[in-house]
């Protein structure tokens, strides 16, 4: 307790050193007007009246780099609202469920030269269930739920459709925006991309205006959520005055795999049906009824690297199935690609007392490198308030809560929105943010940072500040179930229940 104590205290100095350093300096500076006479402040005005020129000079130099900040800095990008989708209640897909889909896909595949019912592939599925940390109210898509399951480009197109049109739908009924005020369109989705694109599809349903920028993302994971966000923000800065729509989501029926690899079947065991809309607005006038400011975006991309590039791929297996790998190094990878990632943000986020503590360790281990062994971790909760780590799995966000010193509360709203709806790929952050409101937390000022992992390999970071106390939007995914969250996962990582606190806020 007293080492906590003698941190803050030094936090606290150190944050504020300039602050306090103010306090005597105006009491000199105060003590000294105090002491000026008439005569005094007589000369004063008579040496500016003979050196008008020099006056004028540097009036005119405060001016010039007054409008030129003005014109130069980048406007603010505010996040007017966001929606999730909530899937009918119809295509809740419980452990047991999802098991007999696994089992009626396999069936179906009348290439298959081992029964269906192979016991060891259906033990490991069902392992990796149990172990996940998905609940039994996620949701799956309608044709994967369909006897016989519908893996078909039409049933993919279908699934995809209505995650996109009912988010879309929910956020335009919220904010009241017109569809046609929308000037920039950015939609991702990593493994379904037909033609024509998704971006087209919203365009042609929600009838936008012919002008409008719109980019199709494919192909880059689970953190494309942010790839997105930040095109936008790019985009806003350079057009004036507009709306910029991001639409972020992935198919399950299109990359559901029915092979026998077993690197492959695990994403099978993790991705359900998922989607969130976000508009986005440099309006000023928006700023009083939007929920957050962007403050940082910080893209970090390992791909050079063949490990990185080859942790998350997709390909064939032994028999021609196409799947996603997912290869032993993703760990490591994951690791060293959020490092990096750490290394940008944390000069821009952290307080001046946690960089100076990293300056003197980093040094330190420079000189002495046999006696530290490693350099300093910042305390990110000086700095953030609220975390959204991506809910690829227990794995990734066990890793994540070590990796930066984090607490169990910090990490719930990640626990909660996998075991609520699973990994819903580059829309499971907002679920997280949803959670966050939904509980009430997010008062004004308080930073929020959204942490995706991708293939590629990939680590994007996204901070918000909250302008306002933010509450839950209407419809939230959250409104429902709120009450019955956070769970506890039992520690016996093979019992697949788990036991809910009620009330817990």
């Amino acid at each position: 307790m007293t080492s906590v104590n003698v941190k803050l205290l030094y936090h606290y100095v150190l944050t504020n050193f300039f602050n306090l350093c103010l306090f005597p300096l105006t009491a000199f500076v105060a003590g000294k007007a105090s002491r000026l006479t008439t005569n005094d402040l007589h000369n004063f005005f008579s040496y500016l009246q003979h050196n008008l020129i020099t006056v004028a000079i540097l009036f005119a130099f405060t001016v010039f780099g007054l409008v030129l900040y003005m014109v130069t800095r980048p406007k603010p990008v505010y996040l007017v609202d966001y929606s999730c989708y909530l899937p009918p209640p119809h295509l809740r897909a419980s452990v047991s469920k999802v098991m007999d889909v696994f089992y009626q896909i396999r069936k179906a595949d009348t290439s298959r030269n081992v029964a269906c019912d192979d016991p060891s592939s259906l033990d490991f599925l069902r392992k990796i269930q149990e172990r996940s940390g998905l609940g039994d109210e996620t949701y799956g898509p309608e044709g994967l739920l369909h006897v016989p399951p519908r893996k078909t480009f039409a049933a993919a197109r279908e699934e995809t459709e209505q995650v996109i049109i009912g988010a879309l739908e929910n956020l335009f009924e919220n904010t009241k925006v017109n569809p046609r005020e929308i000037g920039i369109l950015v939609v991702n989705s990593s493994m379904f991309n037909p033609t024509p694109s998704l971006s087209a599809m919203v365009v042609n349903t929600f009838k936008l205006r012919s002008n409008i920028k719109s980019f199709n993302l494919g192909g880059m994971g689970c953190s494309a959520g942010v790839i997105a966000i930040d095109l936008a923000k790019d985009l806003l800065h350079v057009h004036k005055n507009t709306y910029a729509l991001v639409v972020s989501t992935e198919n399950i029926t299109h990359g559901i795999y029915a092979g026998e690899n077993r690197s492959m079947m695990v994403s099978n065991c993790l991705f359900r049906v998922g989607g969130a809309a976000i508009l986005l607005s440099n309006k000023p006038g928006d700023r009083r009824r939007s929920k957050y400011k962007l403050a940082h975006t910080v893209r970090t991309h390992t791909g050079a690297d063949d490990k990185s590039f080859r942790c998350v791929q997709q390909e064939d297996d032994e028999s021609g199935k196409i799947g996603v790998c997912l290869s032993k190094d993703i760990t490591n990878v994951a690791g060293t690609t959020l490092k990096k990632n750490i290394a940008t943000l944390g000069p821009l986020i952290l307080p001046l007392s946690e960089k100076f503590l990293f300056f003197v360790t980093f040094v330190a281990k420079k000189l002495l490198k046999d006696k530290i062994k490693h350099y300093y971790v910042p305390d990110f909760k000086l700095a953030i308030d609220h975390f959204c780590i991506h809910a690829g799995g227990r794995a990734v966000i066990d890793e994540l809560e070590k990796s930066l010193g984090l607490s169990p509360i910090d990490v719930e709203a990640s626990r909660s929105t996998l075991h609520r709806f699973g990994n819903t790929s580059s829309s499971s952050i907002w679920y997280e943010l949803a959670y966050i409101e939904a509980k009430g937390r997010m008062k004004k000022g308080n930073k929020a940072w959204q942490i995706a992992l991708g293939s590629g390999f990939k680590c994007n970071s996204a901070v918000w500040v909250a302008l306002r106390n933010v509450k839950a939007s209407a419809n939230s995914p959250w409104l429902h179930c709120i009450d019955r969250y956070p769970v506890k996962i039992d520690s016996d990582l093979s019992k697949s229940e788990t036991r809910v606190q009620n009330g817990r806020s």
